[in-house]
């Protein structure tokens, strides 16, 4: 109970995948599903998007994303050092995962710092970056975006696209 998904097409090629979440554990165990869907693109890292406003859980479903990979460190808000990069256990599908919060970023270009571009083109990189409006001239397609969406009665809407 709690999880209610919906699979709808937009336009001609994107299909989108809205899920319900009513509850702390509920939110726990889709991130935990998704992180169990992730891998690695033919070329380049995976880039994974998370939108959402201040509140929403774009750091909290990274957190668990983590967890599920196997990273055993405190991941936190990059908000400040914009950055961070933990490396996986073996037997992981990827290698690092890179975890980038572009909510003080100004434009694109700003990702360049970073190293942004290097770590793309990294097949064993999954890049998990929050707030990509921010930046959305710098960055390639992402193969995930997702969308959290708090509702009124405190339940997140969860899209990926």
């Amino acid at each position: 109970m709690g999880l209610g998904r919906t699979f709808y097409f937009s336009g001609t090629i994107t299909l989108v995948m809205e899920t319900r979440i009513q509850s702390l554990v509920d939110f726990e165990k889709e991130a935990a599903r998704f992180a169990r869907t992730l891998i690695p693109q033919k070329s380049g890292a995976t880039l994974v998007t998370l939108s959402g406003e201040l509140g929403a859980g774009k750091t909290a479903f990274t957190k668990i994303v983590a967890r599920v990979l196997g990273i055993e460190e405190i991941v936190n808000s990059p908000t400040f050092v914009l950055e961070k990069i933990y490396v996986l256990p073996e037997g992981q599908p990827f290698r690092r995962l890179i975890h980038i919060d572009a909510y003080r970023l100004e434009k694109g270009s700003d990702l360049a710092s970073l190293g942004f571009d290097e770590l793309m083109q990294d097949a064993n990189n999954l890049i998990l970056l929050e707030w990509p409006e921010k930046v959305a001239e710098a960055l390639p397609a992402p193969a995930t975006n997702i969308m959290l969406v708090v509702q009124p009665d405190g339940s997140r809407m969860i899209s990926y696209a």
